[in-house]
């Protein structure tokens, strides 16, 4: 690891006085962020009411919603405008570089937060693993294997000139030190266009010869994995992630895994298309990876339209084209769509519309004039343009999103661990005097024994029934694979024999997706629901030794059953195979096949290897996910419950003139009153 530092801190977003309506759409996250402080400041009134281990507990919680981030990540192809876009939402204009080439592209997540934090990382540079180099040079990446697979012999030697010369030019770049960077990390306590552009920017721009800063332009670029910058922003009422993902159509596709992987870790999505050419053919890639998510994760900004030369009257055209083709391709046809220009949004930031183009001012006026309500007149020109560029309408779809997704979901959680532990503090206070009355209670090693047997019981119960469901997910997942199979296989020999073998035939591996993931979509309902009934038995079963061990001193105590892990999308299903390619792909497949068994004995082989990979990924990764996330959340609970539990059998060592003290005259009451105050917030957070 590496750490940088330099005499000034990370910069500020602090945009110009115009426009003023910057918290323009985010108003349902600002309802969040006033939710979120209420549940904050609930767990601050319970942190002063607890002492001990459920006091460090409850302080674990804050934190918990202190690292509360939504995160949103950007799709598109290169050139749609998805780093300027980017630049728009964060509310400033030249933060990342926004003409790089596909060979510069990074993941790169912005963490958005609306107060300081005093976190000493600004900046944080994760380059590839040796071994995802090793892949790359030995085979050429995923686009390599597909060539190597389908046979074309020219395209992969070209590849691998391109990759040598790739690695060439890093180890000019870097020297002895190329090797001992992959796999490393570089953090920096500050960071500026300057640094950026150093490890994520074009790589050709490097040149041994410059002076300066140019000297290290692009320098880390073509093994850099993944970029972390950490900025105050205060435009945004609460904390934020967006992530900047490579172009769905990278050279080598050697950055493919890492958007899915991308993808996978956000809720929310934002395709970013070309008003130009929304959703073409070439844009398979995105629908295909977007097909895994769920219409309401999914938002698609039409982004450019700065460029049309009649937006009034072309947008509803693409707006229709762009339903049509998503329907035709099953793609989450229900998605909402959104027009604007990252162009205008960040002219509008910098206080640069005066120099706006003669064709881009009259795109403005005419997407002003059927756009703009009446009232508007009234706006300011920045105010205006800022409107018209689409982000706060973007802005409004997305914090609609996250608020009654992710947002919603954490504060449940965070709220039902508070009530149990705000229901442990009350019980322990009822537990203690009613011991002193000579309450009779189970004996220590018993309610330890019988918490015991308990977690057991439901751990076991929980793995037995994930084994049951993974069991009937993976035969269908099978079936599915080998129906798809047979059907191409039968389509293929239908074709030989129609056709014959001078006509190249092509066949769609829609259905193949389509039924895997519909085999994941019942398999991860079923273990949801699962979940929840083990969840929920497990808290009834604690709550019912709390009665057996302490008696009436635990009467209309609370115990709020975990939330069952988010259902991870099958993002996997976007990855690229062989049968996504046609002309120059399957040509070359085609053309080095002899007789028909060929065809269909090579054909089914190559396939069944060609999928195996997402196939197993679908089957085993993300099942194995959703197993761990369950039993962790079970276990979590579990843990809570014990140290509950040790905590009111240890009451019995408080003596009676302690205990008289403590439960007796107005501060007693008062104490009473503050918990019973705070469970009830708490209980508000958690509806």
């Amino acid at each position: 690891m590496t750490t940088g530092t330099q005499p000034y801190s990370t910069p500020q977003i602090r945009p110009s006085d115009q426009p003023t309506n910057l918290h323009s759409g985010l108003e349902p996250l600002a309802e969040f962020a006033e939710k979120a402080r209420a549940l904050d400041l609930a767990l601050t009134r319970l942190h002063e009411l607890c002492e001990g281990k459920t006091a460090k507990a409850v302080g674990r919680l804050r934190q918990t919603l202190a690292d509360v981030e939504p995160g949103v990540t950007m799709l598109g192809q290169v050139k749609s405008g998805k780093t300027s876009l980017v630049n728009a939402l964060a509310g400033r204009a030249d933060l990342l570089p926004s003409d790089v080439n596909p060979w510069t592209s990074v993941v790169t997540s912005l963490h958005l937060t609306p107060h300081e934090t005093g976190q000493e990382t600004a900046a944080r540079f994760c380059f590839f693993e040796g071994d995802e180099w090793d892949r790359l040079l030995t085979k050429g990446g995923r686009l390599g294997e597909l060539a190597e697979r389908a046979g074309a012999d020219t395209e992969l030697r070209k590849i691998r000139q391109q990759i040598t010369m790739m690695r060439n030019k890093s180890k000019a770049r870097l020297g002895r030190k190329f090797e001992l960077l992959l796999g490393q990390v570089h953090e920096y306590g500050y960071f500026d266009k300057n640094l950026v552009e150093r490890y994520i920017c074009l790589g050709d721009f490097f040149d041994a010869k410059a002076q300066g800063t140019a000297a290290n332009q692009g320098r880390f670029a073509d093994i850099t994995k993944s970029a972390d910058l950490y900025l105050h922003c205060d435009m945004l009422p609460t904390k934020l992630c967006l992530r900047d993902t490579p172009g769905v159509n990278d050279t080598f596709m050697m950055r493919e895994q890492v958007t899915i992987r991308a993808i996978r870790d956000s809720r929310l999505c934002v395709v970013v298309l070309s008003a130009h050419q929304a959703l073409t053919s070439v844009d398979m890639a995105v629908i295909r990876m977007i097909s895994t998510l769920k219409a309401r994760n999914v938002v698609i900004f039409v982004n450019r339209i700065d460029e049309l030369s009649d937006p009034a009257h072309q947008v509803p055209e693409i707006r229709e084209s762009i339903r049509e083709t998503l329907k035709a391709h099953h793609g989450p046809v229900d998605a909402e769509v959104v027009f604007g220009s990252a162009f205008w949004a960040n002219k509008t930031l910098a206080g640069d519309l005066d120099n706006l183009s003669k064709e881009s001012s009259d795109a403005l006026m005419n997407w002003a004039e059927s756009s703009l309500s009446p009232s508007s007149g009234n706006q300011s020109a920045p105010n205006m343009v800022w409107e018209l560029s689409g982000i706060p309408a973007l802005y409004r779809a997305l914090s609609t999103r996250i608020v009654k997704g992710f947002g919603q979901e954490a504060l449940m959680r965070i709220s039902r661990s508070a009530i149990n532990l705000a229901g442990s503090v009350q019980a322990a206070e009822a537990i203690t005097i009613s011991r002193l009355e000579g309450a009779a209670l189970m004996d220590r090693h018993a309610i330890e024994g019988a918490f015991s047997d308990l977690t057991a019981s439901h751990l076991a119960g929980l793995n037995a029934s994930f084994d049951k469901l993974v069991e009937s997910y993976h035969l269908r997942a099978d079936r599915a694979h080998g129906n798809f199979l047979e059907r191409a296989t039968s389509s293929l020999i239908s074709h030989l024999e129609k056709r014959g073998d001078d006509t190249v035939w092509e066949y769609d591996p829609t259905g193949l997706r389509m039924l895997l993931r519909s085999a994941y979509t019942v398999f991860g309902a079923r273990a949801q629901t699962a979940t929840t009934k083990i969840y929920e038995a497990t808290a009834a079963e604690v709550a019912t030794l709390y009665g057996q061990a302490f008696g009436p001193a635990v009467e209309g105590i609370t115990i709020a059953a975990p939330t069952a892990p988010h259902i991870q999308p099958p993002v996997c299903l976007g990855q690229t195979i062989a049968m996504d390619f046609k002309d120059t792909w399957w040509k070359s497949w085609w053309r080095r096949k002899r007789g028909y068994g060929a065809y269909t004995q090579d054909f089914h082989a190559a396939i069944k290897q060609e999928t195996a990979g997402f196939l197993a990924d679908l089957k085993f990764g993300q099942a194995d996910a959703m197993r761990l996330a369950a039993v962790q959340g079970l276990t979590a609970f579990l843990d809570e419950q014990r140290q509950i539990l040790a905590d009111l059998t240890g009451r019995g060592q408080i003596n009676q003139a302690d205990a008289q003290q403590l439960f007796t005259g107005n501060s007693s009451a008062e104490r009473a009153k503050a918990l019973a105050s705070t469970l009830q917030s708490l209980t508000a957070c958690a509806a």
